[in-house]
This record gives structure tokens, C-alpha cells and sequence, in this order.
């Protein structure tokens, strides 16, 4: 149970699914695909949608081909973009402001890089107070095992493990599947 009491709203966060960023990715096609759906389940259900957008002054410029997100997600007029420059997507970005706005206090998460941004975003999510569950096959990262990381699908796994037993004093996390993401009643 999130502790922002004043924000009973669930939102989808689709973090940095973009060209550069996912072009190596691991099983890209399958998780861009599930992420498709649940963009699809969300706005069905009328929750909202919010997009995260990383750029990097000298390795993805905002407005290069790289920066943008890839064509399979098409990103609503009306749903907000927020953009960074950290691995957190709260960090130095309005996100905090989008999601007070919408009254949402629960996060369910997608996108990518697994071990980069989207931990950094989960935990920054569970540190100010949101519930925060990552969707269990819609987040990929590439392979950096030549650098002695472990292969994508170890990385994948660990973190679906390590953050479905994640617990805050009044705040939830844990992972879900995207058939099971957004089958309740949310918000």
C-alpha cells in the first residue's frame, strides 16, 4: 500500500524502449511486443500511461534517430514524456510532478535496460513512497557479459528474483507477468 494516501492511481512507466537503447536488446521483439500490449491493456482501462525518454548529450542526442522510441510504441498526444539524463527517472526530471498530477501512486514498469535504468527506477520509485512492481517479461537489457556481466537472461531473472521480495515500511513492490499486470480493478 503506496504511502502517498492522496494518489489511488496506477500507472504504466515505459522506460527508454528506444531505437539505440534497444537495438541489441535481448529477445527485443518479443518484450517490445508485450510492452505494445500492455500500453494497449493500460489505455483500455483508462490508467494512465507515462513514457521516460533517456538522452545523453554526446551518445544520444535528443531528436537523433537513436533517441527516438522505436515505431512499435506509439506514444498517445495526450500521455506525458518525461525526460532524462540518469539512470533514475526521477532524478532531475518532472516525473515526480506528472505523477502527482495524474494521482498515481503505484507504478507497474516496463522497458529497458534491466540492470541499468529500470532498477534505478524502481528503487528510486519504493524510496518515495510508490508501490512499485516491475512486469516480469516486459523489460530486456543487452550483453555486457564480455565486460564479466551475466548473459541478459541471467541479469533478466536476477532481477525479476531480487525485486519480487522488495518491501518498504507501507509500500509494496514485486513482479508480475503481463498476462497479470492490469487484471484487477487499479486505481
Amino acid at each position: 500500500m503506496t504511502t502517498l494516501t492522496d494518489r489511488p492511481q496506477t500507472a504504466l512507466l515505459v522506460i527508454d524502449v528506444q531505437n539505440d537503447v534497444v537495438a541489441e536488446a535481448h529477445d527485443r521483439d518479443r518484450v517490445v511486443a508485450t510492452i505494445a500490449t500492455l500500453v494497449e491493456r493500460a489505455r483500455e482501462q483508462q490508467l494512465p500511461v507515462v513514457w521516460v525518454q533517456h538522452s545523453h548529450p554526446e551518445g544520444m542526442p535528443r531528436g537523433s534517430d537513436g533517441w527516438k522510441y522505436v515505431p512499435e510504441l506509439v506514444i498517445g498526444a495526450e500521455e506525458p514524456v518525461v525526460h532524462k539524463l540518469y539512470g533514475d527517472s526521477f532524478e532531475d526530471t518532472d516525473l515526480e510532478d506528472v505523477l502527482g498530477r495524474l494521482g498515481v501512486g503505484r507504478l507497474v514498469v516496463a522497458g529497458a535496460q534491466t540492470d541499468m535504468c529500470i532498477r534505478s527506477t524502481l528503487h528510486g520509485a519504493l524510496a518515495r513512497g510508490y508501490d512499485a512492481t516491475l512486469v516480469a517479461d516486459a523489460h530486456t537489457t543487452e550483453d555486457l557479459s564480455e565486460y564479466g556481466a551475466p548473459t541478459p537472461d541471467l541479469v533478466i531473472a536476477h532481477t525479476n528474483l531480487y525485486w519480487a521480495d522488495q518491501r518498504a515500511p507501507g509500500r509494496t513492490a514485486g513482479t508480475v507477468t503481463a498476462a497479470e499486470a492490469f487484471t484487477a480493478p487499479a486505481g
